[in-house]
């Protein structure tokens, strides 16, 4: 059965992709401007909000049988602090430490959508299977706009099917849900146990097991550093420089992966080690799997064509993709972009013509090559993200990022290369939207 349901308001009408945190995000702020935009409608395929930070023993397919969304790990604490976490709008209790367990972060979610009333404009157990353009231009929502036709499926018994239109999407589905897997030789005669960091879950699997893990990102790291407790030997595979600060005795570093045997693996300088297990740490793809395929945009790798400030594709300026950039302050990031979003939806903030806006993100990923990057890392802004913020908050109209978050996120990238393995021990203290302080915690 498919119901179609029609826009009869001169407001703007909203429909937001996902329920974790930047589709909270976003929705917060549409129900800030009640006299620009009508209530939101939220779309989400499980039961819940909070996205990835839902934790579930689960891996593979869900009772549904979509893919398992979240990524999160048993023991998984944040990689950076709440002082940092924390939407500018909404802090963390200061009860918590300042690298938070999961459930900490998903409890914040909880009661950020209680706060703010948002989860009675969530369409729970929702699969959003089409969004569509539609010729019709709709009032303020910037030059050559459509409107879009949104079908989703009712998870359930029946599976009914609706439709519903709307004057400019947001999405905010994520993107650590589609492991990338890079194709390396032999991989398929591997004997030993093999997985993605996405279907980790706890260490014990790997009891006196060799293991290799390959990729030193935050995902990498991290899980080399837990299951060295009960593994007999973690090899942290990766093509960056080597790791500063010491290492647990029983991991060892070593060149990206060259090939696949049954029982061993060989690395790009040649030498080999025997494997029991081997975990792959290598990030994800972006996936749309609900978009229109001749929107334009070919996603399903670790990279995207350029996009407009990472947010818009010039050709359809009523779509939005919140939360696409990497090695950021995420919430900070979702805050930002859907501030600048909604101003250019309110037409306080005018985007430049469908051609200047190509020009502009053609020049910005050129900029990016010419530096010797690589194409999947022009999202990946780092420092780069504090003057993305600023340029957000200006053309948005609303208040910048205060430098102390930029100070504190610095300062913890410090602390990390200098001990990798116990830099997540340090408490912090808001002193100012200048400063901050290390707090001690004393243990009796």
């Amino acid at each position: 059965m498919e119901t179609h349901l029609s826009m009869g308001s001169d407001k703007l009408r909203l429909a937001v992709i996902g329920a974790g945190a930047a589709g909270l995000c976003a929705a917060r702020h549409i129900l800030a401007q009640p006299d620009i935009f009508t209530t939101p409608v939220v779309y989400e395929s499980s039961e819940r909000v909070g996205g990835t930070w839902v934790y579930s023993e689960e891996t593979g397919t869900n009772k549904d049988g979509l893919a398992i969304h979240s990524s999160m790990y048993r023991n998984m604490r944040t990689n950076l602090p709440k002082e940092v976490m924390a939407f500018p709008d909404y802090p963390f209790p200061t009860s918590l430490p300042s690298f938070m367990h999961h459930s900490g972060v998903l409890a914040y979610l909880e009661d950020y959508a209680d706060h703010f009333r948002i989860k009675e404009h969530i369409q729970f157990r929702q699969l959003v299977e089409h969004v569509k353009p539609v010729p019709r231009p709709p009032a303020g929502a910037g030059d050559g706009a459509t409107a879009w036709d949104v079908t989703v499926r009712c998870l359930g018994d029946q599976g009914a099917r609706i439709t519903q239109r709307f004057d400019a999407i947001l999405v905010c589905n994520g993107h650590y849900f589609d492991p990338c897997i890079p194709p390396i030789p032999g991989v398929e005669n591997f004997q030993g146990l093999l997985l993605h960091s996405h279907a980790y879950r706890h260490p014990e699997p790997f009891a006196d097991k060799t293991v290799v893990v390959l990729g030193s990102g935050p995902s990498g790291i991290d899980i080399a550093l837990e299951i060295c407790s009960v593994a007999k030997l973690v090899i942290l595979s990766h093509r960056s420089a080597s790791l500063m600060g010491p290492l647990p005795a029983n991991v060892f570093q070593a060149p990206s992966v060259l090939r696949f045997s049954p029982k061993s693996i060989t690395f790009q300088d040649g030498s080999t080690q025997p494997a029991d297990a081997f975990i792959f740490c290598t990030g994800y793809n972006y996936r749309f799997p609900f978009l229109w395929q001749d929107i334009g945009l070919q996603a399903g790798e670790a990279s995207l064509p350029p996009l407009y400030k990472h947010l818009i594709l010039p050709g359809t300026p009523s779509l939005f993709f919140i939360g696409l950039c990497t090695t950021v302050c995420p919430f900070i990031l979702f805050y930002c972009q859907v501030r600048y979003c909604l101003a250019v939806l309110a037409g306080t903030c005018r985007l430049p013509s469908q051609s200047a806006m190509a020009v502009q993100a053609d020049k910005e990923y050129r900029c990016h090559l010419a530096t010797g990057q690589k194409p999947k890392y022009f999202l990946k802004l780092d420092t780069l993200q504090w003057e993305y913020f600023c340029w957000l908050a200006e053309k948005g109209g609303f208040q910048p990022v205060t430098p102390v978050i930029r100070k504190i996120y610095e300062a913890i990238k410090t602390y990390r290369m200098a001990d990798l393995a116990n830099y997540k021990n340090v408490n912090l203290r808001l002193l100012s939207d200048e400063d901050w302080e290390e707090v001690v915690v004393c243990v009796s």
